[in-house]
């Protein structure tokens, strides 16, 4: 069921409708098993297997994909022109916004590294031939140093950037406008306002274009087993085992690091106090609606003071994808094992830049998440059909992930709060809650 769809049941005599979630797993069970079968019983030779599985699913599927990529370049550079016209405006970007800023990309750059070393370790795509069933032309990347990859981040032509679909020079431009819009304040209020409708247009364009995952997935996915069988469901088992694996070495790893180096604070006690926040995250998939559950656990049972949770809890919400970066990273792996792609230490490091820079301001849509894979897969020359693999799995994941985000987001807060001596720890070592004295407040000027 989508995060925002109410539960109510089902009228008598009615069959009860099905979120975006639901119908996306279905398409992806349905594709499975039509693919399978038709492995198993139609001769690939035949004119039905060549006008259905490599005709009609392989074109509708395929159009999805090209939706999709689409949506890349423009969604991309409007949210983090946003993204970053709202951090650097006012006083935000003080010691309190800068330092959560630091510690959200900081988190969200060790999820990439982690996954990235994670599914080495376990090979998730090794087994897959994708290759040999959708044509695509592996480039090999030409020599360069160390010094040249980051001087490519630089963009010298920005509409080149955008027409060649050069991530990296997209995300730096962006955000040199976004920081220069919020600079300038008022004096750039239309052009801000521009981009902050422009932004708007293009997430409805996301719920327009994923309103057709449903097909998108059960063609692609159709196609694949059809000519793979069975093979594929081993590598798909790996990559969600894997992928499941690093999000709960996010969470108990890294952040019982951080809460104990930073924060000073107890992560058992921490994690215990935080339970409820996060099985709310976990039903509902957003991060944004677990916003008020936050800031109010944070208050009333951590000690963080209303002063923090007001600015950094929203903040996370838009920058912070933790989770995300992880899924990114297993589903890099994934694909360039499937499709024999050789991922060298620059292709590396342009992953981990790519995916921690485009964690700001591209949260709180559904979908979204695998927007900026396309994004990232184009980065490194990777195909985006790898995606339909993925997708419908994904959506499972998906609550998990949103517990990762949401755990990061009061991770970094406690530590912003320790920091500038806004941690009771009173409230904190309490086993039961104060009762709430106050209502929020405005964040810090």
């Amino acid at each position: 069921m989508d995060e925002n769809t109410p539960q109510t049941a089902p009228r008598p005599g009615r069959l009860p409708k099905f979120g975006l979630t639901t119908w996306i797993f279905i398409g992806l069970l349905a594709g499975i098993l039509l693919g399978i079968a038709c492995n198993r019983w139609l001769p690939e030779e035949s004119a039905l297997f060549q006008a259905g599985v490599n005709g009609v699913f392989f074109v509708l599927g395929r159009g999805f994909v090209r939706l999709m990529q689409m949506l890349v370049v423009p969604l991309v550079f409007a949210s983090i022109v946003c993204g970053t016209a709202a951090l650097g405006s006012g006083t935000m970007l003080g010691r309190i916004g800068g330092t959560a800023i630091v510690l959200y990309l900081f988190t969200t750059l060790l999820a990439v590294c982690l996954a990235l070393l994670l599914g080495q370790a376990i090979n998730p795509g090794v087994g897959l031939d994708l290759g040999a069933i959708t044509q695509f032309e592996v480039k090999p990347a030409a020599a360069s140093t160390l010094a040249d990859t980051f001087l490519n981040i630089i963009p010298a032509n920005v509409v080149n950037a955008m027409s060649t679909g050069a991530m990296l020079q997209i995300i730096v431009a962006a955000m040199i406008l976004g920081y220069v819009i919020g600079a300038l304040g008022e004096e750039a209020r239309t052009v801000r306002q521009f981009f902050t409708e422009f932004n708007a247009i293009m997430m409805r364009m996301v719920l327009f274009v994923f309103a057709f995952a449903p097909l998108g997935v059960f063609c692609l996915t159709a196609h694949t087993f059809a000519n793979t069988g069975l093979a594929a469901l081993g590598p798909l088992a790996k990559y969600a085992s894997g992928t499941i694996l690093g999000l709960g070495l996010q969470l108990a790893l890294v952040y019982s690091l951080l809460l104990v180096l930073l924060a000073r604070l107890n992560p058992q006690r921490f994690f215990r106090k935080m339970l409820p926040v996060l099985g709310f995250a976990f039903s509902t998939s957003s991060s944004n609606a677990t916003i008020p559950l936050t800031m109010e656990t944070l208050e009333r049972k951590i000690g963080a003071s209303p002063r923090i949770t007001s600015f950094t809890i929203p903040l996370g919400a838009t920058i912070n994808m933790d989770g995300t970066a992880i899924m990114q990273g297993m589903a890099v792996i994934f694909t360039a094992q499937a499709f024999g792609v050789t991922l060298e230490f620059a292709d590396y490091l342009t992953v981990i830049l790519t995916a921690t820079m485009a964690s700001i301001g591209t949260a709180g849509v559904p979908g979204v998440g695998l927007i900026t894979l396309t994004m990232v897969f184009a980065s490194v020359n990777l195909p985006v059909e790898g995606i339909a693999m993925i997708m419908g799995i994904d959506r499972l994941i998906d609550m998990t992930r949103t517990a990762v985000n949401v755990t990061g987001d009061a991770v970094v807060t406690c530590c912003v709060a320790q920091r500038n001596g806004l941690l009771d720890r009173s409230v904190f070592d309490a086993d039961d809650p104060a009762p709430a004295a106050h209502t929020t407040s405005p964040a810090p000027q």
